[in-house]
């Protein structure tokens, strides 16, 4: 038995190694690997594994270390950093993708339960991809990187709620929905009451020795998962409400670090195990389902969050980028059709379409993210159609003639922006952020809400006078936008712009940029400055540190 399940759990971390060195060759995402890993070792392969339940046993620990990293990295005060517009946003995608998933189940036949199931799975999308492949591209600071990360942020807080109430294994019938609730509070409770009142205190002791805060650790997230457990809840919520109870002590990082190869070493296990349960002898029979899915996914679900989004008046830009970025179904999908299929509520068959649609929309989004800005000019007529026209613009603008015109003025933005008013320059700041531009113009700072990516607007905007262009938007094809119209106005115009790397440092160069800004070179460039002055004098770098420490508190 024993040598079975060494045999079998080396096969699996064998197979799922071979593939995703495959998978990182191609750039697609490792949970993809995993997947096809398990169908190969499983009933539709090779029927390698010869004990797929202890595998399955692997990989529900798997999924609880998951979740207790996931309560680790919540922060419960974000929610109220994201503005009333986010979170309006993320709830109304979630319950419109949930409401039109669930007719199109119950239209293709499927029972109530089973579409219950199956549009809780499209509605949520995958927050590991979609960081990761914004963060690759520079992109999560942009609007729209910060729209689909407020959206994802629901989506968790929604899905481990349903996590937690779907997993009950009482979940029947009224009285017993009251009666499992009551538990679900009575172990928020504990958890909490132990954070704040035992684990504060004792963690203090713990944290001076590395190994026993990480074997503490790992025995909270155990007891909790065994608590939940004996409360008839999934394992996967204890571990998810141990995370959480630790997030708020100051050595969470710690726990984090030392704990995310456990994770992934269980997580990895889990994702095979998922792919040996999808089954290919009846795929005739899922394959229309699994196609009209996918493809509400990959296209109904951005529509969703674009005409979302056009409500709040954001641009067909943003709406549309964000969009495409949350085209793709989530890790807790996958988690929840597996509580489902595992207590039998639903059929292999309706897990394994969740499962062939995870699939495909994973591999697919990740191609629509990589080239999200060409799919936006080759659709930007139909994506203009969800962009409602205000009834004024947003906008202050009382004289013709600036100075200085400042495209984007966050972080960066606003450094400049505080020197140019130093110099006594009349500047207009261009953003498509409405909530910056909302609170300039009740500071009467001259702005004008817009993308400038829309040539419409760069027409409007006042070059022929103006001695400076600024723009800390890192998108080359915006950039040269702005510079060939500014220096088609104004041939004295100085051109200042941004990038993301050498190569469109110099392609900007190229098209007649001034200077280009390359955020990382000039973060080097201040380091070696702060160091070759702490060399001269070591009380320098206390005077650089009052310095910053009095510019971030009056930002």
């Amino acid at each position: 038995m024993a040598g079975n399940l060494f045999f079998d759990i080396g096969l699996v971390i064998i197979v799922a190694a071979i593939f995703a060195l495959i998978a990182r060759f191609f750039k697609q995402p490792l949970i993809l690997a995993y997947m096809l890993a398990g169908i190969v070792l499983g009933p539709a392969g090779l029927k390698l594994v010869s004990d797929q339940a202890n595998i399955l046993t692997l990989s529900e620990i798997g999924i609880a270390f998951m979740l207790f990293i996931v309560g680790l990295e919540l922060d419960l005060k974000r929610l109220g950093h994201l503005g009333i517009i986010s979170v309006t946003v993320g709830i109304g995608q979630v319950i419109f993708t949930f409401l039109i998933g669930y007719l199109i189940a119950l239209l293709l036949h499927f029972s109530s339960t089973a579409a219950f199931y199956i549009a809780i799975a499209l509605t949520f999308s995958s927050t590991v991809i979609v960081v990761k492949l914004l963060s690759d591209k520079n992109e999560l600071n942009t609007l729209h990187g910060r729209a689909a990360l407020g959206v994802l942020l629901v989506q968790d807080f929604v899905a481990v709620i349903l996590l937690t109430i779907l997993s009950g294994k009482s979940f029947a019938g009224g009285g017993a929905i009251s009666f499992a609730l009551m538990k679900a509070i009575t172990l928020i409770l504990i958890a909490f009451a132990g954070g704040v009142y035992i684990l504060k205190y004792l963690f203090r002791f713990i944290a001076k020795n590395q190994e026993l805060l990480f074997l503490f650790s790992v025995a909270w997230c155990f007891l909790l998962a065994l608590l939940s457990h004996a409360f008839h809840f999934s394992i996967a919520i204890g571990a998810f409400l141990a995370g959480v109870s630790l997030a708020n002590l100051p050595y969470n990082i710690e726990i984090i670090s030392r704990m995310k190869s456990l994770r992934d070493f269980f997580a990895t296990i889990f994702f095979v195990s998922l792919g040996m349960e999808m089954t290919f002898g009846s795929f005739k029979g899922v394959l229309v389902p699994v196609i009209i899915f996918s493809l509400f996914v990959l296209i109904g679900n951005p529509i969703i969050i674009q005409a979302v989004m056009g409500l709040f008046r954001y641009r067909a830009r943003t709406s549309f980028l964000t969009g495409i970025s949350l085209a793709q179904i989530s890790e807790f999908s996958l988690i929840l059709v597996s509580f489902a299929y595992g207590s039998g509520i639903i059929t292999q068959k309706v897990f394994s379409i969740v499962a062939f649609v995870g699939v495909i929309t994973i591999t697919v989004s990740t191609y629509m993210i990589t080239y999200d800005q060409k799919l936006y000019h080759l659709l930007k007529p139909f994506a203009k159609l969800f962009e409602r026209k205000r009834p004024k613009r947003l906008e202050y603008y009382p004289v013709k003639r600036y100075d200085a015109v400042l495209c984007g003025c966050r972080r960066m933005g606003s450094i400049i922006l505080k020197t140019l008013k130093k110099l006594k320059k009349n500047v207009l700041v261009v953003d498509f952020d409405p909530e910056v531009i909302k609170r300039f113009i009740k500071q009467k700072q001259p702005c004008i809400y817009g993308d400038i990516g829309d040539l419409e607007l760069i027409e409007r905007l006042p070059f022929a006078q103006a001695q400076f262009l600024v723009s800390t938007i890192p998108d080359p094809e915006d950039n040269m936008l702005l510079i060939g119209r500014a220096k088609g106005v104004n041939k004295k115009i100085i051109a200042i712009v941004t990038a993301s790397h050498a190569d469109e440092a110099l392609e900007l160069y190229d098209a007649g940029a001034d200077y280009v800004i390359l955020p990382h070179y000039l973060s080097g460039k201040h380091v070696a400055l702060v160091l070759e002055e702490a060399d001269r004098n070591i009380r320098n770098i206390f005077k650089h540190k009052r310095r910053h420490l009095k510019e971030l508190k009056e930002r």
